[in-house]
């Protein structure tokens, strides 16, 4: 049997039925959407952490006060516990090479009020170098000066999300910049506006207020010594691990710990977090993408359950065909092939279904997709898989009927 008989005899066999070869299809294609689709998301997703986490800096180490539990970060951080101090921020920029630059950090949460409005939300006491270790850019207006840190200054640098909730959503720059504000019932004049990073929730970087650090630790923490975190910028990734290293070896020796498994400040490595954050969401991509692989299964299995009654349908056909000379293989290659081209069409309109999903997802804002090539080529490939897999049988069963009783087959 020629290629282009087989064709048109498979397109023949499939057409003669096309609600049932459309309702068999059904599970291939939802099977190799839900794959493509799940992928895209798992992927967009772990794209989505690695950008906020790359977003923080550049060979950024963080210096947290208080023991390390797991990922979720030290217990005590962000200014629960008391273990870093200024003194730690000055070793570290001195006598730790391979520092680009040191951010001495004090956070707390309050309340702002300000004429037109009023939000609660996080105030980070910091210093200049914040904005080249923490890629924060300033929209208009001023930073943080030296000389601010220095005089402990009641200055604020407001991030746009803080403006709009204190001055309004038709607020400009130029409208925040020299108003004032009121942090915990102490005045603080605007001075400068960041741009907009983006982000939600706790983790929105636009939602903030930075002063100097001496100033927070003066009216906010009431204490001039401790720090809540201390950000260090490695001259390069490659640096970053040994300079990890020497933190955590000079943090022990100022903080007098000899025992490792006992220290009361944890160092963390956004290179590290990244590599976790990408392990975590890449096994929950796995994960949904076998469970959508299950339906391939299903849809597999249809497959055969449909060819074998279209064997049993077709008998005196196939006894026909057998006594005017067809061979076993024509007849499995015929059988095979209404199977493989089953799977291939529902894989095709699989693909282009799971894109569709992977694209509204994005068009609508709820994740950035991201469907690629590899996930395409092996939804191809487990397609033709499953019409081998699933056709072979049915399609042995048909080369193996004796053409006598094909034939006389009612």
């Amino acid at each position: 049997m020629k290629n282009t008989d087989l064709l048109h005899e498979t397109y023949s066999a499939l057409s003669a039925n096309k609600a049932r070869s459309g309702l068999t299809m059904l599970g291939i294609i939802i099977g190799i959407a839900s794959v493509i689709a799940m992928t895209a998301i798992g992927q967009g997703a772990q794209n989505s952490v690695s950008s906020s986490i790359e977003s923080m800096g550049a060979n950024l180490l963080m210096v947290m006060p208080g023991a390390a539990r797991s990922f979720g970060g030290p217990a005590g951080a962000r200014g629960g516990a008391k273990s870093l101090t200024v003194t730690d921020a000055s070793s570290i920029e001195s006598q730790v090479s391979n520092v680009t630059a040191v951010v001495r950090e004090v956070t707390a949460r309050e309340q702002v009020v300000a004429s037109n409005g009023n939000t609660n939300t996080e105030i980070t006491g910091t210093e200049p170098n914040y904005l080249s270790v923490r890629n924060v850019a300033i929209s208009d207006g001023d930073f943080i000066s030296d000389q601010n840190v220095t005089n402990s200054d009641k200055v604020a640098v407001l991030g746009p999300t803080t403006m709009t909730d204190l001055f309004g959503t038709d607020a400009t720059s130029t409208d925040a910049i020299g108003q004032t504000i009121r942090i915990n019932g102490m005045q603080y004049s605007v001075i400068g506006i960041t741009v907009a990073k983006g982000g939600s929730g706790f983790s929105n970087a636009d939602d903030v207020i930075y002063i100097p650090y001496t100033t927070a630790q003066r009216y906010l923490s009431g204490s001039t010594k401790y720090l809540s975190e201390i950000d260090v910028q490695a001259a390069s990734s490659d640096a970053a691990t040994q300079v990890q290293t020497d933190i955590t070896t000079l943090l022990m020796s100022n903080h007098n710990i000899t025992d490792s498994t006992k220290v009361d400040f944890n160092v963390l490595n956004e290179a590290s977090i990244i590599a976790t954050a990408s392990s975590v969401t890449g096994t929950f991509t796995t994960l949904l993408a076998a469970v959508a692989g299950i339906s391939l299964v299903v849809g597999g299995i249809g497959i055969m359950n449909m060819m074998l009654t279209t064997v049993t349908e077709r008998t005196r056909e196939i006894g026909l065909r057998k006594a005017i000379g067809a061979k076993k293989s024509d007849i499995n290659k015929q059988f095979l092939m209404e199977a493989i081209m089953l799977t291939f069409i529902g894989g095709l309109i699989g693909v282009i279904l799971g894109w569709l999903i992977s694209f509204g997802v994005t068009y609508f804002g709820i994740l950035q997709a991201s469907v690629s090539i590899s996930s395409i080529i092996l939804a191809f490939c487990v397609s033709a898989g499953i019409g081998i897999i699933f056709g072979y049988y049915p399609a042995r069963r048909a080369a193996q009927l004796n053409p006598i009783d094909a034939l006389r087959y009612e």
